[in-house]
């Protein structure tokens, strides 16, 4: 077989270990999700979370049989954005992987990996990216040698948002595929959706999108409507101002192509809303497999791949975590 890199991502509440050949073959992801018993993600506790499951991931890893250590030829880490203790944990896993190996390690930017992990799976060229994550939602497009972004959330990221949500009514985390199961019963129930649509605030500032106040008005409306109603109309704000910037991105930057990425470009609603926008511009929508939409590891060894070919490999005393990177502040040198 031909040579490998092997990516470790840990931004958040998921470590994952993933690996893609040189010419760009993808292999699944070993992950282990971190779901905390209450509330919302503590940073140390989920940090502690990869500390204990990184070796089993690496067992797990080392005992398939489409993978041989000695095939790979750099290790990749998820340098930021993300939750400091937990991109702590991933970047010495990857440094102590790279060392044993004796192999070049890559810090990388997370955000980035999603697009070209997107790239990479969907085939489309030169998309706007509408990147909507637990942490993130940003509308982002490449200009010359950087990924610029065009908006993004003034507050929290979308995934947040709907996890805020589902846990004022003891929905488990992640709360998003609840609420989009709720969502769907409502839709189903036979009832004008127009007509029940409840009046929610609609945060599109110019290119940028707010969601706290559709979060706190939604809480709100639940305490005297039915649960999967306002769910229903939850989604539909949220991700309508989603689409609208995402649209108005497109026709700013003259692209045809939407790619989807982040844990909530695994909603069929937000894929079905974009799909639609594209078709009546003339353009396309494109989403990778879900197993590529949420954080994985293959995503960060894609773009591992990307820097390597490109000539770009991370020293040791340069391998500190940045977990406020910004999506733009990486230089992109590929086609």
């Amino acid at each position: 077989m031909a040579g490998v890199i092997l990516g470790v991502e840990s931004t958040a509440h998921t470590l994952s270990l993933g690996f893609v050949g040189e010419d760009g073959t993808l292999f699944s992801s070993e992950s282990a999700l971190f779901k905390p018993e209450e509330g919302g993600i503590h940073p140390r506790e989920a940090a502690d979370h990869h500390s204990i499951k990184a070796p089993e991931l690496i067992s797990r890893l080392l005992s398939r049989e489409d993978f041989n250590q000695d095939d790979v030829v750099a290790v990749s880490f998820s340098q930021g954005p993300g939750l400091g203790p937990c991109l702590r944990i991933g970047a010495s896993v990857a440094r102590s992987l790279s060392s044993v190996w004796d192999v070049p390690l890559i810090g990388v930017n997370h955000c980035v990996a999603h697009i070209e992990i997107g790239r990479n799976q969907t085939g489309c060229e030169d998309p706007v990216l509408l990147y909507a994550s637990g942490g993130n939602t940003q509308v982002i497009a490449r200009a010359g040698d950087k990924y610029r972004v065009i908006g993004e959330t003034l507050d929290i990221g979308i995934g947040n948002m709907l996890d805020k949500f589902a846990r004022q009514h003891d929905i488990p985390f992640p709360g998003g595929p609840v609420i989009e199961k709720l969502s769907s019963d409502w839709k189903n129930r036979g009832l004008d959706t127009n007509e029940n649509l409840i009046n929610l605030p609609y945060g599109v500032h110019g290119t940028d999108l707010a969601f706290s106040g559709l979060l706190t008005s939604a809480i709100s409306h639940s305490r005297e409507l039915p649960l999967d109603q306002v769910c229903y109309s939850l989604q539909e704000h949220s991700f309508s101002s989603c689409i609208e910037v995402a649209e108005r991105a497109m026709a700013h930057t003259g692209k045809r192509e939407l790619l989807l990425g982040g844990g909530v470009a695994c909603n069929a609603r937000l894929r079905e809303m974009s799909r639609i926008m594209c078709e009546e511009r003339g353009g396309e929508a494109f989403w990778p497999e879900k197993q590529y939409c949420i954080d994985n590891g293959t995503m960060i060894a894609e773009l591992g791949r990307k820097e390597l070919q490109s000539g770009r490999i991370t020293k040791l005393s340069d391998s500190a975590i940045d977990p406020s990177m910004r999506t733009d502040s990486s230089i992109i040198t590929w086609n």
